[in-house]
Parts: structure tokens; sequence; C-alpha cells
């Protein structure tokens, strides 16, 4: 009796625990939701601030006229194949994080579960900071659908750092394929170009020694906290020590996890590079929308340059660069419908985007009986409906 006793209150201590997590974990997954979404306001606030801003000056400027003028001439042909390949973009982003979904055999994770979390990356992404929302949100959707934190985190993690690696590596490729046409259109503009480029390969290059030398980051950066705490410069210690003593080996952990599939990775990669070349083409839609024409690489290589500098600006939707960069690089193939060509562009790439991908925040696949891996073996066995014997572990499904 006692033996009896005494494991019924070990599991009930199991039990108590396990609520107690789970409390914890969605208290925090709230204040992080909520932490976004204040963000994300402040973000559209200051948008639309921005929208009014550029109405005031194409008013002063004498450029209303143009503009409205160039506007009247759009090809909606085209701009709807340039709204098409923002589609692409957003399916190539499901399917990249249905790679890492379907090599977890039993993985809880659903189609439409992948949408809402895309979708909330491109929402809280546009209207966050160099995009410092996009990843926080998407890990908190997915803790949603059943993924634990270190699981979620792990497959957020891959696909970050896949996705910075894709647009180094396509920068890249077009500096070497059209060098020559930057010295010849825009000169020494060349050299920002380069400066820009450079700044993302020293980001991606430090992913990478965060993931494979956690130990000499944790050293360099403990350093560095009681360096700056000495001398008061630091105000939240707490988080500078959470962010180098936990989370640096949480991020190590998860890349190393997935780079035990290297094919996968490799697959992961092709295909976010689709995805980028699919934002990265909508200029030359745009530009033949004005009833102009351009050599398509060129499009593409300049298209790359712009999101680059656009990024690397600490203003929601990259407010500054977006409008510098397409000027700097699109004004001769535009011409006097630049401003026009701007806002189109604009629209199909960041303020549709913003706007479609708020309603998709709630989607949520319902029927978690089978997991994707086990939908594709029947569709490859050619088996219909049938999947009644492979279920998920119910302890896997987020209640």
């Amino acid at each position: 009796m006692a033996d009896e006793r005494d494991e019924a209150q070990r599991r009930m201590k199991a039990v108590a625990t396990e609520v107690r997590s789970a409390a914890a974990r969605g208290a925090a997954d709230a204040a992080s939701e909520e932490e976004n979404r204040a963000s994300a306001r402040k973000g559209a606030l200051f948008l639309g601030a921005v929208v009014a801003a550029y109405v005031v000056y194409l008013v002063l400027s004498g450029q209303m006229a143009t503009f409205v003028e160039a506007l009247s001439d759009v090809d909606l042909r085209w701009v709807a194949g340039a709204a098409f390949c923002f589609v692409m973009y957003f399916i190539f982003g499901v399917l990249a994080y249905a790679i890492a979904v379907y090599l977890d055999h039993d993985s809880p994770v659903g189609i439409l579960d992948l949408m809402s979390v895309e979708a909330s990356g491109i929402f809280f992404g546009n209207l966050t900071p160099m995009m410092a929302g996009a990843v926080p949100s998407q890990i908190v959707r997915l803790t949603r659908t059943g993924l634990d934190v270190g699981e979620a985190s792990a497959t957020q993690f891959t696909r970050f750092i896949m996705f910075q690696l894709a647009v180094v590596l396509f920068a890249a490729l077009m500096l070497v394929a059209k060098l020559s046409f930057f010295f010849e259109a825009y000169g020494n503009i060349v050299v920002l170009n380069l400066l820009v480029f450079g700044v993302h390969l020293a980001e991606c290059v430090g992913l990478f020694v965060i993931c494979l030398c956690p130990g000499l980051v944790m050293r360099v950066g403990n350093w560095a906290i009681e360096f700056l705490s000495k001398r008061g410069w630091l105000k939240n210690r707490k988080k500078m020590d959470e962010m180098v003593n936990v989370q640096v080996m949480e991020f190590s952990e998860a890349f190393k996890r997935a780079a035990r599939d290297l094919p996968s990775m490799g697959l992961t990669l092709l295909v976010t590079m689709a995805q980028l070349a699919s934002l990265y083409m909508i200029p030359w839609f745009v530009l033949h929308a004005f009833g102009r024409t351009g050599d398509f690489l060129e499009c593409l290589a300049a298209g790359s340059m712009v999101q680059m500098v656009a990024s690397a600006v600490p203003l929601p939707g990259g407010t500054g660069g977006a409008e510098g960069g397409f000027v700097m690089f699109y004004r001769h193939m535009f011409g006097p419908a630049t401003s026009a060509g701007f806002l189109v562009w604009r629209i199909v790439t960041f303020f549709a985007p913003t706007i479609i991908a708020a309603p998709l925040l709630g989607l949520t696949t319902r029927n978690r009986t089978a997991s994707i891996y086990h939908r594709v073996q029947r569709l490859k066995s050619g088996r219909r409906g049938g999947g009644a014997s492979v279920r998920i572990d119910p302890k896997r499904l987020r209640k």
C-alpha cells in the first residue's frame, strides 16, 4: 500500500509539474504575442504617417500630376503577374517549413499551421524594425501546434539560418553575374552594393560562428556583459544573460540537430533561393506594367540589392532604405514613372501582403490524425482517404 501511495504521489507531482510548465509556457507565449502586437500597432501607425508624408511630398514638389498620369497608364495584367510572384514567394516559404516538418514523422504541424506561421512572419516582420518581430511570433505560432519550445525553436532557427544564407548567396551570385552592369549603371555606387553585401555576409558568418562555436561566443558574451555592467552601460543584464548563456546554446543545438540531415538542408536552401527569386523579379513585372522593358537578370540583381538595403534600415518596413534603394537602383529603368513604379512595387511587396496576412494568422489545422510525412507516404502509395491507423501521439497535440 505504501508503495502504491508513493507511486500515486509521484504521478500527481509529475502531472502538477506538467500543468505548471504548460501554464508558464502559455503565459510566456501570451506575453510574447502581446509584445509583438504592440510593436506591430506602433509600426502600422508609423507607416501610415510615412504614406501621408509621401503624398504631401508629391504635392509640394509638383510631381503629383506626373504621378497620377503614370498610374493611369498601368497595365493591370503585369501587376497581376507581379502579385502572382508574391503568392509564389509565400508558397515557397510554406514549403521550406514543410520540409523541416516532414522530417519529424509524427509532427502534429499541418499545412494550414505552416501557412499561419509564414503569414505571421510577413505581418509582424513588416511592422517591426528590421523584421525583429518575425522570428518570435513564428516560434510562438509553432508552439501552438503542439511542438514544445525546443522543437519550435529548432524548426524556426534552421529556417532563419537557411534564409540568411540564401540572401547572401543570391546576392553574391548576382554581383558576380552582373558586376559589369553595376559599374556601368551606378558607377561608384557599386561601393554601397559591396558594403551592404559585406554587412549581410558578416551577419551570416556570425550566425554560423554561434552555431558551431557556442562556447567561444558565450565566453566573449559574458566578458562583454561584465564590461558593460561595470560601467553602468547595460540596462537589462538579466535579459542579456539569458541570451548569451541560454539562447546561444539552444540556437547551436538546434542547428546541429538539423545539420545531421544535410540533403534536407540543401533542399531547404534551394527552395529559399526560389522564394527570393520570386520576390526579386517583381520589379521586372512592374516595369512592364508601365510599358517599359528591362533585362530580366539586371532587374533581379537590382532587386536583391534593394531588399538588402531596406533590411539594413532599423525602421518598420525598411522605411527610407526601401525608397532610397528603389530610386537608386531603378530610376534609370523607370525614368519619370519612378515614383509611380515605387508605389505599385511597394503595394505588391509590402502593403497588400501585410493586410492580407492579418486574417491568415488564425489558420490552424483541424484534422491532426496524420502527420505531413504520413500523408505524403499515403499519396506515394496511391492510397486515398486511409490513414486512420496512423495517428499522432495525443501528448503532442496542443489543446
